[in-house]
């Protein structure tokens, strides 16, 4: 067997053993501690956002964001199919209900669909999006930036507008990623944008997420609710409940180093990404008028499956597109509209190797067993 190529790793070769050991001579290891703060400015920096808050992971990136924007019991959330879980989680966490989006070929929300569910299925009436079948009052709209790509995001806004929606970004997967006209960074377009740094994302601290936003007080309550909603240090004084959603200093650390990073990442996940196509293994492409971070790469094919078994008996990690989330039995009682192109995606793609680590001879290995299984 050939060299074992895996699916995506992280790429820890900066700063962050400096930067940890940095933190431990100093004894700031938990949740609290001046890299976090460097981290979060830092990141608001990058992304040209007012401010930015650090948290626990992106799931809690998003579940804070819907908090703060007042979505919960009772409220409805447009929230994509095709998508990882715990882009839809929060909506059930607050006790709101999603109501599930088909796709587009970027592999994001199809927009035109969602503004057709808005004039078709609802009415709007004194400043409310309300569900005609179920009298859902319909607040918010969850834009999931896949696998690096930028979706339809100012179509989106602008129906949101329209509707009095609250538009947050899932671009968790997206850090990097902007809009070229403008520089507008995925995350910075919407009330609010999260950003994960799980083990397998361009940039990691292990385990964390970040929010940014241009609206101060936003940021500011969802710092609060974070931090166990202290409204006074000294007496432990709280007026609401709230989560232990912090990131660790030693985390920030580790995160501060791998922002310095980020741009030679996204470099060589774009070099990759055109050996593999110089290598004839036809990729989905991304949005033209963007600079993508390309953190996944898909592969269509018709037998996804056996595909899947082939690279792994030949030391290839692969994956497929997750599952549909409105298939998931704890979603399968809520309104999924006119969805089709994500059960097509999901049947065809196949996620490969893209780790920043990745080679020139990892991609020709893993190039040569894609045309060697596509020519049986």
């Amino acid at each position: 067997m050939s060299k074992f190529i895996p699916l995506s790793v992280p790429n820890l070769k900066g700063n962050e053993l400096k930067y940890v050991t940095k933190a431990v001579e100093d004894e700031w290891v938990s949740t609290g501690g001046a890299f976090i703060d460097e981290f979060e400015q830092k990141m608001a920096d990058y992304v040209d956002a007012i401010g930015a808050v650090a948290c626990q992971s992106g799931t809690a990136g998003l579940h804070l964001s819907l908090m703060v924007n007042q979505i919960g019991a009772g409220d409805g959330v447009i929230v994509p199919t095709l998508t990882f879980v715990a882009a839809v989680n929060p909506v059930s966490y607050v006790k709101a209900t999603p109501f599930f989006m088909d796709c587009d070929d970027s592999l994001c929300m199809d927009i035109d669909k969602a503004e057709q569910f808005c004039e078709e299925e609802c009415v709007f009436s004194d400043g409310s999006l309300i569900h005609k079948e179920t009298d859902t009052r319909i607040k918010g709209l969850i834009f999931v930036h896949v696998f690096g790509n930028i979706g339809n995001i100012e179509q989106a806004a602008a129906i949101c507008k329209k509707y009095n929606l609250v538009l947050i970004e899932d671009a968790t997967e997206a850090i990097g990623s902007y809009i070229e006209k403008g520089k507008k960074y995925a995350g910075t377009i919407g009330d609010m944008g999260v950003f994960s740094f799980n083990g397998n994302k361009i940039i990691t601290t292990g385990g964390g997420g970040m929010i940014v936003s241009n609206d101060k007080a936003l940021l500011k309550k969802a710092k609060y609710l974070s931090t166990q909603a202290k409204d006074d240090v000294l007496y432990y004084t709280h007026d609401e409940i709230g989560y232990n959603y912090r990131m660790t200093n030693i985390q920030a650390a580790i995160g501060l180093a791998q922002l310095e990073q980020l741009e030679r990442f996204i470099a060589v996940k774009n070099e990759n990404y055109d050996a593999y196509i110089e290598r004839s293994v036809e990729l989905l492409q991304f949005r033209k008028d963007i600079r993508a971070n390309k953190w996944f790469y898909s592969y269509l094919s018709d037998h996804r499956d056996e595909l899947i078994t082939y690279l792994h008996d030949s030391g290839i990690q692969t994956r497929p597109i997750w599952n549909l989330i409105h298939e998931q039995r704890p979603y399968q009682k809520y309104e999924a509209y006119k969805i089709n192109k994500a059960q097509f995606y999901w049947e065809k793609v196949v996620n490969l190797p893209c780790s920043t680590n990745l080679t020139v001879k990892d991609v020709d290995q893993v190039a040569t067993y894609i045309k060697s299984f596509e020519n049986r």
